[in-house]
């Protein structure tokens, strides 16, 4: 039956209600028959589904995997009783300790084998001959339910040389239409599933390690596991019930992307730079885990036929790009361009945010091809603030990929800024040569208007007009060769002043007009001829 994404268990199950029951069945260590084993465990269990759960938790932590035996099966022995004895087997005597001990406890139970994709699977491979894995179906409340104790009970290492117990709840009960992701019966009834799947796409579909639905994830697109590029791009897309933070590896570099955050869920855009198969890994964690550790939920085999070579990121892009319900959080909201990639044909572009209480913003602009040093790249990008509207007007020294870093910090924080988030900007046009903004001092207050000039480079030998906007200032003066004072009209600053004779223009103010010295507030530079 189809899954209803509500839960992940193919029953109601309240694990709090197990939490004594599930302790107790723990503690019980009774190796002599399987019969004496469950009268110990069912002391403390009284419906099916009691039985069923003590069963499973007695299992999946004292048998472990036998990976010696998994080798040299020939020494190995999957009679309940011997698996019991010693305590260790591999999944044929897992499903079969717990088929026997459902027996004695008088509950419906059968073995069921076939193909998963566990330890050795390879992405997009095919199945063929014997089955490779055994799990469990059993009957409660008027139908039949499927687990895993083998996979319940912990995992190997990649070298098949180690078994470490770690439970895993996900195996337990689990809806069919989950289950079918990595456990294909040989008979297809035992899918429990309308209409079943058939091999070809167990095959071809990817895995979703339990990881994924735990943590919350829905679907995932494409099915597939092999993607090809189309035009050197691939796509993929989760879909999630509450906010997630994600990251991927392509041939283990986060370099070659373009991974947005959605409300519910992400998009992800791949520009291999090489031809070829490459191994895609996605990794996800949840919004309010503190620790910075991200599972693998997802893997995809991208295929490369031709490589989009104007889609070479800068590397100093971070993931993930663009404003979402993170930068919102952060007190980002209503962006001008939701988008993460800014084309400009001029070179130039503007970004707009309504700001949170308290904020104060750092931008900076970085590129591959050019040599922008650090103040460089921020001198380019000039504040605008009007009210809690934030503009960042943005011209570009050249064309090419830049990435504007977006930083932030509380006001009252006496500390560093925090870096939030980055787009990328785009810009084909080779004509385009844009000189910075002026250079501004601490004396220029955040909601300070410069109307013009705007360019940071003044023409020589030229009347150039000036036009501010400043506020609780009793004058200004423009100091080229020679002072040049501004008259205040309507909250502007105005005037013109001439550039001949000198390399370096000042505007300065008198902030109380007893005050004899002035500040400088911005500095130009001026053409050489």
């Amino acid at each position: 039956y189809p899954w209803d994404k509500s839960s992940l268990k193919s029953m109601p199950v309240d694990l709090q209600q197990f939490e004594k029951l599930d302790a107790y069945a723990l503690k019980v260590n009774v190796k002599n028959s399987v019969e004496e084993l469950v009268k110990a465990l069912l002391k403390q269990a009284r419906t099916d589904l009691e039985k069923v759960r003590a069963i499973w938790m007695w299992i999946c932590h004292h048998i472990e995997y036998d990976v010696v035996g998994y080798h040299n099966k020939s020494q190995l022995s999957s009679k309940p009783i011997d698996v019991l004895q010693t305590g260790k087997s591999i999944c044929e005597g897992y499903a079969g300790l717990f088929e026997q001990m459902c027996s004695v406890a008088g509950i419906q139970c059968m073995k069921l084998s076939g193909y998963s994709k566990g330890y050795g699977y390879k992405m997009g491979q095919t199945f063929a001959g014997d089955s490779d894995h055994a799990w469990n179906a059993v009957y409660l409340d008027g139908r039949w339910h499927l687990l895993d104790s083998t996979w319940g009970s912990g995992a190997i290492d990649d070298s098949f040389t180690k078994f470490t117990f770690r439970y895993n709840e996900f195996y337990f009960l689990t809806h069919p239409a989950l289950f079918i992701n990595n456990h294909f019966p040989d008979n297809s009834n035992w899918q429990l599933l309308k209409p079943t799947l058939t091999l070809k796409d167990f095959e071809s579909n990817t895995v979703h390690n339990s990881n994924f639905y735990t943590l919350g994830l829905l679907s995932a697109a494409p099915e597939a596991a092999v993607i090809q590029t189309v035009n050197g791009k691939a796509s993929v897309s989760v879909d999630c019930r509450s906010a997630t933070l994600f990251t991927f590896k392509l041939k283990g570099t986060d370099e070659h992307g373009l991974m947005t955050l959605k409300k519910h869920g992400m998009r992800l855009d791949i520009y291999p730079q090489k031809t070829g198969s490459h191994k895609l890994q996605i990794f996800a964690k949840p919004s309010k885990a503190s620790a910075d550790v991200y599972s693998c939920v997802l893997e995809y085999v991208v295929e490369c036929k031709s490589v989009d070579k104007a889609m070479r990121f800068p590397k100093d892009l971070h993931q993930p790009v663009g404003p979402s319900w993170f930068t919102e959080r952060q007190g980002f909201l209503r962006p001008s361009h939701p988008d993460p990639v800014i084309h400009t044909n001029d070179g130039r572009c503007s970004v707009t945010f309504t700001l949170g209480k308290d904020i104060s913003v750092l931008a900076s602009l970085h590129s591959d091809t050019s040599s922008l040093t650090e103040d460089m790249g921020r001198r380019h990008i000039m504040q605008i603030h009007r009210g809690n509207q934030i503009e960042l007007k943005i011209h570009l020294p050249h064309a090419g990929n830049f990435v504007l870093k977006i930083y932030a910090k509380k006001k009252s924080d006496p500390g560093n800024y925090d870096y939030i988030f980055n787009y990328l900007i785009t810009c084909l046009n080779t004509e385009v040569k844009w000189p910075a903004f002026p250079q501004s001092y601490s004396k220029w207050v955040e909601d300070y208007e410069i109307l013009e000039p705007l360019s940071g480079l003044l023409p020589a030998n030229r009347n150039v007009q000036f036009k501010l906007k400043m506020h609780g200032i009793a004058k200004v003066l423009v100091q080229a060769e020679n002072a040049y004072p501004l008259a205040q009209s309507r909250g502007y600053w105005e005037g013109t002043c001439n550039t001949s004779g000198c390399r370096e223009v000042f505007v300065m103010v008198h902030e109380n007009a007893n005050h004899s010295f002035y500040s400088h507030v911005l500095k130009y530079e001026v053409e050489t001829q």
